[in-house]
């Protein structure tokens, strides 16, 4: 890479998108699904969670089933909170984590030129970097479980 040590700008911003991780996986048949779970997810073997939809994905794919428990969701417990809002530790509550990637390759950047005859053609050129956010909602058994969700 050229000058490896530039702060890079991204070029595009593609916004925030909330994701409900409404499915727990179950750490130790999580294998399945990746062989980097469990070097990544070490730390956090009961707090594994993915979306409803990607359950169906590897479900086709012929994953074995018993590894998610679906779970509850704000809509079936009208007195789940916000863990930000909830004023027990120890209470149940839906918790949210935000991330932000600054900046990363999205795709190709094209560039034109007039060849020799003067017609117009395009050719690669370098690599086009965008900015992309998440904002994670998931359920907890506690509050204690998501401590950097409360409000500051």
């Amino acid at each position: 890479q050229k000058n490896p040590r530039t702060v890079r700008q991204a070029e595009e911003v593609r916004g925030l998108e909330h994701l409900s991780m409404d499915v727990a996986v179950n750490f130790s048949k999580a294998a399945q699904l990746s062989s980097h779970i469990h070097n990544v997810c070490a730390e956090a073997r009961e707090a594994i969670y993915t979306r409803e939809e990607d359950v169906k994905f590897w479900l086709e794919k012929g994953v074995d089933g018993s590894m998610f428990e679906v779970l509850p969701q704000g809509s079936e417990l009208p007195e789940l909170q916000r863990c930000r809002q909830c004023p027990e530790r120890w209470r149940p509550c839906l918790c949210s984590y935000s991330l932000s990637i600054e900046w990363y390759p999205c795709m190709l950047k094209y560039c034109k030129s007039r060849d020799a005859a003067g017609r117009l053609s395009s050719y690669k050129c370098g690599i086009r970097s965008c900015q992309k956010g998440y904002t994670f909602h998931f359920y907890v058994p506690q509050k204690q479980l998501c401590l950097w969700d409360e409000e500051t």
